[in-house]
């Protein structure tokens, strides 16, 4: 088994699953779909602060050479940050919760959503006057409020968004709440919607998708994977019903090179 991947209790009695598949025995059928702040990356004090470690480029390259180009990026970030996080990769990559999508590296960017409201946006954003270490991140199809900085507000800052988004006339959105932020997006799409929607688009049709996610934003992407006989894993113990369990975003990166490194595919 490779080092730091683990396979929790739970999934075993769930799924009667006793052991991950082989996964570097050959990627010519494979997809994998990552999600990327505290998955692939160390979670930052701020959504600008994160780093991606040396490496990782090279790794997720070589992945999407192995597959024929099915590694996908799947975030609540938007898809212009994410070019830019990953710069100069790009490789194809949902975003903003499933709002936006794009098939391949480079593809066009395909809108699944209208954006939130920008009415709705500036009272949203009036949260921030709970305190300092409040920060408002603008999605453009969605809003963020990040409390990593002022963990203690969490419970505040949350009750204040579902009281704006309750008094929300005519405007259906969904709440999401995260790792020490939440999130607010148009209801219309999810995670797993698009994710769905992206299997079957080449190259990623008929492939059997391996993904790993880390928050409550995953849990529909868990939920959809079985129906392409693929496998789930989670990372820091979300409480999911998963195929396998990762300790750490580094266990995460060095298990993802191990299997660039050793696969065979399509590269060759």
């Amino acid at each position: 088994m490779p080092r730091g991947l683990r396979i929790s209790n739970r999934a075993i009695e769930a799924m009667d699953i006793a052991a991950p598949p082989p996964l570097v025995a050959d990627l010519r059928d494979r997809a994998f779909l990552l999600d990327i702040d505290g998955t692939l990356l160390d979670l930052a004090p701020s959504p600008r602060q994160v780093w991606v470690p040396i490496g990782l480029r090279r790794t997720l390259s070589r992945l999407a050479d192995l597959t024929g180009g099915a590694v996908a990026l799947v975030s609540g970030r938007s898809l212009n940050e994410i070019d830019l996080i990953f710069s100069p990769l790009q490789l194809a990559a949902i975003g903003v919760h499933g709002a936006e999508m794009r098939t391949s590296g480079d593809g066009e960017v395909q809108p699944r959503t209208p954006p939130l409201g920008k009415a709705l946006k500036r009272r949203l954003a009036t949260v921030a006057e709970l305190g300092p270490g409040i920060l408002v991140e603008d999605k453009g199809y969605s809003l963020a409020l990040h409390y990593r900085l002022a963990p203690d507000k969490g419970p505040e800052v949350v009750a204040a968004v579902r009281k704006i988004c309750a008094d929300a006339a005519g405007e259906a959105v969904e709440i999401l709440p995260g790792k020490l932020a939440v999130d607010i997006k148009p209801a219309a799409t999810t995670k797993g919607k698009a994710v769905y929607d992206l299997m079957q688009c080449p190259p990623f049709i008929g492939r059997r998708p391996i993904f790993i996610g880390d928050d409550t934003t995953d849990l529909t992407v868990f939920g959809v994977i079985p129906k392409f006989g693929g496998q789930s894993y989670s990372v820091g113990g979300i409480d999911a019903a998963v195929d396998g369990h990762f300790d750490t975003p580094e266990s995460v990166r060095a298990w993802l090179a191990q299997v660039a490194a050793e696969g065979l595919g399509e590269a060759q």
